[in-house]
């Protein structure tokens, strides 16, 4: 079985490899770290094009849900880390069992990619989430429905491979039922939210535990999609530290190792819920490249490869905007009104790289650092709207 290296001299500018499974936008960021510290990396990734393809020291074109493919690509790996939770779960079952270092665990990655299970530990470790129902399959609910057991309105969660805003969908009475597609899902009580946050906590392999103070999120008033990422949140002391306390109260139940990412709604009585975690970097942490000390991405790598972990000190009010395809743009595309961010003071500009674009695709970000959290929320709209996505 091979034993993790403590010391990073035998870490940095040697053969000791991260594999990372997943080469989209995260892994991109993820590789500008190991880069800048001389990391050799491997990325596993089912598209040719994926935007961490030029950032890697080896790339590797193959499915993250098959078996044989991740277990090969594992193996080659000192320590295995993710960028996406899609991955095939019995295939890391198998490479920790061969002694590769699997960051997060499989056993807390196999709770999490299902939004059933995750409510289930949640709910058996007495922590706060909405209540919820779970369903087999479409049929079971329909069952439900007929019986009568279903409050509307209520929210649908497909219980896996749900993504930024995909998966989810708010049923507003019974005929919103037949709209759903086949599978396993969760329905959950509607929460009257005042304001959704984010807290991200970093765990070392050691057990070093550090969090950083909580974000806001504001979502797009049309599209179930984050559209704005600001520090520091609109919330309580109190707020602040309990949901503080949850995040951190998670990664020791999970003994997890790396990012956990801990969504949040905040209700009208100023309670809160825990909506779902990624155990990964997530979206909710890029402002912190501009804005704090340690960058959600630096931390990660930190964590996984059991370094000390970094100071999470925001240095100012942070904004971050997701830049994603417009509705009527599918296909070849390019950018119009750069000039306007580069030319902008404390603005930084975040290209994924991604060849083609869809609507709701995100396809990068842009994040702005100022005195005044309103001042800069102004400022960073009237950017956004300028930076476009034109089909060519």
């Amino acid at each position: 079985m091979r034993t993790f290296v403590k010391e990073m001299k035998h870490v940095i500018s040697t053969d000791f490899t991260v594999g990372i499974l997943g080469g989209g936008q995260l892994g991109k960021m993820l590789l500008d770290v190991t880069r800048r510290w001389d990391i050799h990396t491997r990325v596993l990734d089912a598209n040719a094009d994926a935007s961490a393809r030029n950032s890697c020291n080896q790339f590797v074109q193959g499915s993250l849900m098959d078996y044989e493919t991740v277990v090969q690509f594992g193996n080659d790996a000192d320590v295995l880390t993710i960028e996406i939770e899609h991955v095939n779960i019995d295939a890391l079952y198998e490479l920790e069992k061969r002694g590769v270092l699997v960051f997060p665990k499989p056993a807390t990655l196999d709770v999490i990619q299902n939004k059933r299970t995750q409510k289930e530990f949640y709910t058996a470790q007495k922590l706060p989430t909405a209540p919820y129902m779970a369903f087999a399959n479409k049929a079971e609910l329909d069952k439900a429905t007929a019986k009568g057991t279903i409050k509307f309105p209520c929210i649908w969660k497909a219980a896996r491979f749900g993504y930024d805003g995909f998966g989810v969908k708010k049923l507003d009475n019974i005929a919103a039922i037949d709209t759903l597609p086949e599978g396993e899902c969760i329905v959950e009580d509607l929460v009257p939210i005042a304001q959704e946050i984010s807290v991200i906590v970093a765990r070392s392999a050691s057990g070093e535990v550090s969090l950083y103070p909580p974000v806001g999120m504001a979502f797009h008033p049309t599209a179930n999609q984050v559209e704005f990422v600001y520090y520091p949140a609109e919330i309580t002391p109190s707020i602040s530290e309990k949901a503080q306390e949850i995040a951190k109260d998670l990664v020791a139940a999970w003994e997890h190792v790396g990012l956990l990412a801990v969504e949040f709604f905040v209700d009208d009585n100023n309670t809160l819920w825990i909506n779902e975690v990624a155990p990964r970097p997530h979206n909710s942490g890029h402002l912190t490249i501009e804005g704090c000390v340690t960058s959600q991405f630096e931390q990660h790598l930190r964590a996984i490869l059991d370094a000390p972990l970094g100071k999470t000190d925001f240095y100012r009010p942070t904004i971050m905007a997701n830049v994603v395809g417009p509705a009527d743009v599918t296909g070849a595309f390019e950018y119009k009104g750069v000039k306007n961010i580069l030319s902008t003071p404390q603005a930084g500009l975040h290209i994924y790289g991604k060849k083609t674009t869809k609507p709701q695709r995100k396809m990068g970000h842009l994040t702005l650092t100022g005195e005044n959290l309103n001042d800069i929320f102004k400022q960073i709209k009237e950017l956004k709207s300028v930076l476009q996505l034109k089909a060519k």
